[in-house]
């Protein structure tokens, strides 16, 4: 049936991209509807994704320190024992404390929440199904989908949410897995990796291309690999998974590596080669909304598909699948909606990875700068010269710092090291202003901070371009 409401912007999806979208229309006096299938609000970000796997990598990490670190601090735990079931009910609790309070902000901001799965089925009407079969439309002046993406699977390792599992079931294993094979070098893959590695499981990282952590600055990434190793994760490059064969409690896998086939026995196998758009069941092609080769929904700077009131937003769009970026673009989107000059500046979105040490970057990279013939300065320093890193004990990366060589703007900043995911937003706002390095080099740094090290970095890297004519 129709309802007789009618509002300005339908939101499908409630994740990061959707519901900060619903809290920015509101604000600028949009009626709002949001529909979500799930039962909890917050999306893949918040319930099977970000939320989840942080609190487990935080969780781990303190049982890591406990067993390896704390000693050398004078601090001495004996009979150190991990209780699983406590680690899981922690990580829920975080989980549903973030949905919950997700709720509370729409329904703060008086925004009207519809559970079940939505299509559009033309440019104004969303129709909505109910777990129990029933069915509504709602209609709107515009519609934004917003409903992320999906595990991808791998021909001859089909998920079957046991043995062969997606990062989903890898965040709710109910025992510690013996041998753990990670398809996929990647984010996703390295992230859960290190957590059942630190609690004790033999992890091996088989990876297709000649490196991991997919487009990160080279020398960062060899770092990290170095490190990685050193924790004990088996990290085997440029290897391809030709198959996989199941039985009863345990996977075998065949590999391919230098041209020979090779074979793994283990009790759990992670696929994490990537996501898709979660395009299933959206109705695109009968409403006319285009897509691309990849199955991606094709938007213009304003993110309005080629259906003038649908728009789109997130990891159903080109560009990274970041949670931010999507938080980033649903304002944009329903700015433009309003008339404002919403965007969206893809040269200053950071990108992290949760391991530790941590990853993060934001810009271009060395090699992205070499290919495109900018002339550019590197300064980098080590956290070995950082006084906090050293109270720390956490002395392992680097920050690099890439400058142009005549303008000494800032084009790219990567972190391997201690906190490097909160270091990171001094250089997006460095990139997004259009800073130099001087600019950072001259900016009061608190002592002893891991932040001093950013700054050592500018420093080296404008001695570059004053000298360089």
């Amino acid at each position: 049936m129709a309802s007789e409401e009618k509002f300005d912007v339908i939101i499908i999806g409630t994740g990061p991209g959707g519901y900060v979208a619903a809290v920015r229309a509101a604000q600028l006096g949009m009626k709002v509807a949001c529909i979500e299938k799930e039962d909890r609000l917050g999306g893949v970000c918040l319930n099977v994704g970000c939320i989840p796997s942080k609190a487990l990598l935080d969780s781990s990490e303190y049982y890591s320190l406990a067993k390896n670190k704390f000693s050398g601090h004078g601090i001495n735990i004996r009979d150190i024992s991990l209780d699983l079931d406590v680690m899981m009910q922690r990580k829920q609790k975080v989980v549903e404390s973030l949905t919950d309070s997700v709720r509370q902000l729409l329904e703060g901001n008086k925004i009207r929440i519809f559970h079940g799965l939505a299509r559009p089925v033309s440019a104004t009407d969303v129709e909505i199904k109910t777990a129990d079969g029933a069915s509504q439309t709602v209609t709107a002046n515009h519609i934004l989908m917003a409903t992320g993406s999906k595990p991808m699977e791998v021909k001859g390792l089909e998920f079957d949410g046991k043995l062969i599992v997606s990062s989903t079931e890898a965040l709710a294993f109910e025992s510690i897995p013996e041998h753990l094979v990670v398809v996929g070098g990647g984010y996703i893959g390295l992230e859960l990796g290190s957590v059942w590695a630190r609690l004790g499981a033999n992890v091996t990282v088989i990876e297709m291309m000649q490196n991991i952590a997919g487009a990160t600055d080279g020398q960062v990434a060899r770092t990290l690999l170095r490190i990685l190793r050193k924790q004990g994760l088996k990290i085997e490059l440029n290897t391809k998974v030709v198959k996989a064969e199941t039985s009863e409690k345990s996977v075998r896998i065949f590999i391919e590596k230098k041209g020979s086939q090779e074979t793994l026995t283990c009790d759990k196998v992670l696929v994490a080669v990537g996501r898709r758009p979660l395009t299933d069941g959206l109705n695109l092609d009968a409403v006319g909304v285009s897509t691309d080769d990849m199955g991606r929904i094709i938007v213009d700077e304003t993110f309005r598909t080629s259906v003038k009131s649908i728009y789109a937003i997130g990891d159903l769009i080109a560009g990274p699948m970041l949670a931010h970026k999507a938080s980033a673009e649903g304002r944009a989107a329903v700015e433009n909606m309003a008339g404002l000059a919403g965007e969206v500046n893809y040269d200053a979105i950071p990108a992290i990875v949760y391991t530790w040490p941590e990853v993060a970057s934001v810009g271009l990279t060395e090699e992205q700068l070499k290919e495109r013939k900018i002339p550019y300065c590197v300064g980098t320093y080590p956290f070995t010269g950082a006084g906090r890193a050293r109270c720390m004990g956490e002395t392992d990366g680097f920050v690099k710092m890439l400058s142009h060589t005549k303008t000494d703007r800032i084009l790219g900043v990567h972190i391997i090291g201690p906190r490097a995911s909160d270091m990171i937003a001094e250089a997006v706002l460095a990139i997004e202003t259009g800073a130099s390095s001087e600019d950072i080099a001259r900016v009061i740094h608190g002592h002893p901070t891991f932040s001093e090290a950013l700054q050592e970095s500018a420093m080296v890297a404008r001695e570059c371009s004053i000298y360089v004519g």
